[in-house]
């Protein structure tokens, strides 16, 4: 049990780095995910809604002062179950999948969109964090700019008991 706790310890200290390291390439963006307050942080939510259909949503993550550090700032914890890297090439097209499982995806590199209802689409650019929710349904389509490879951090959700 104790090697289980230190081997998710783990993959959640190397998760909060890569999203550090995400977050601190985003300061010199133009995209709007880059010019985002210090104080705000945006999650879209892509969900199925009740038409059976992809939907995306932007979310604010809600910030409190770190229980180690008053002068820092924390959100509530979420529990995870793994991560991974992927690299998508430059062009790929993956049409009307819906994820296949809830996850949180967040852009390393690369540039792309991701395609829901009623021809909204959500920009991919390097920082930006989606929930992936959407695994029923339709689903979305997802598209990888022609310039260069999309890299993401996959990190599925734990099942909520």
């Amino acid at each position: 049990m104790q090697k289980t706790h230190s081997m998710i310890r783990l993959v959640v200290d190397r998760i909060a780095v890569v999203v550090s390291l995400a977050c601190l390439t985003t300061l010199s963006s133009t995209s709007r995910v880059g010019a985002q307050k210090p104080e705000t942080t945006i999650v879209t939510r892509l969900y199925t809604g009740t038409d059976g259909q992809s939907h995306a949503e932007d979310t604010e993550v809600a910030w409190r002062p770190a229980a180690l550090r008053a002068e820092l700032s924390e959100s509530a914890s979420t529990k995870v179950t793994a991560a991974q890297f992927l690299r998508w090439p430059r062009g790929f097209v993956w049409a009307e999948h819906p994820a296949s499982k809830r996850q949180y995806v967040i852009i390393i590199s690369g540039q792309g969109e991701v395609d829901v209802v009623g021809g909204n689409k959500v920009q991919l650019t390097p920082g930006r964090v989606l929930l992936a929710e959407d695994v029923t349904g339709k689903g979305h389509t997802t598209r990888v700019g022609a310039d260069e490879d999309l890299v993401m951090l996959v990190v599925p959700l734990a099942r909520e008991p």
